[in-house]
């Protein structure tokens, strides 16, 4: 076993290794994918998931099939964050159902880009991802960039504590790293470099 990597008696108890869905967090990122794309404007299916190929302009981020496109539409209209507003003729026969946000679908959205990532780990996901869509919907995330960058300070003031008491711990190492690098990325972002 490489140094290290045993867990540390300091360490503090992990409580965010549940995977099931909760409340307060009732999207995935592909659900929150497929309805920020909506949000710029009515769809159908097959056109969000073009964009949410790995070529597409969020799927470059955050890609998903076709299937599973459809299936995070299907779990946002249980939602009530999407509806059908129409129909029109499908390129190979059938009709396509377009898509729309529903008002309470804008409204969470807005919320989830105001809201900065909790954990260090999820910055490369979801926070790139709630970028992209915050360009694609024209949504200020000013203040979310500014609460972020404090959260990810405060979190890398922690790690560095826990390296200096561990030097040789290879996970605060690379989290340590990690806090870095993020922060750079936030201060290119509030700079304008970014």
């Amino acid at each position: 076993m490489l140094p290290g990597l045993s867990a540390s008696p300091h360490a503090p108890p992990r409580d965010d290794v549940a995977v099931a869905r909760t409340r307060d967090d009732h999207l995935l990122l592909g659900e929150w994918a497929c309805l920020g794309i909506l949000y710029g404007g009515p769809s159908h299916g097959f056109a969000v998931a073009a964009r949410l190929k790995p070529t597409g302009d969020v799927g470059r981020v955050w890609s998903l099939s076709r299937a599973l496109t459809y299936r995070s539409l299907d779990q946002l209209a249980i939602h009530g964050y999407v509806q059908p507003v129409g129909v029109e003729p499908g390129i190979a026969g059938g009709n396509r159902t377009i898509l729309a946000a529903t008002r309470s679908g804008r409204a969470q959205l807005r919320t989830w880009l105001a809201t900065p990532v909790t954990h260090l780990r999820d910055l490369r996901s979801e926070l790139l991802l709630k970028l992209v869509i915050a360009d694609v919907c024209e949504i200020d995330v000013a203040t979310m960039l500014d609460q972020q960058r404090a959260h990810v300070a405060e979190l890398s003031e922690a790690i560095d504590a826990q390296i200096t008491a561990e030097p040789h711990d290879i996970v605060a190492l690379w989290r340590g790293e990690s806090s870095r690098a993020a922060l750079r990325f936030l201060d290119l972002l509030a700079d304008g470099s970014g």
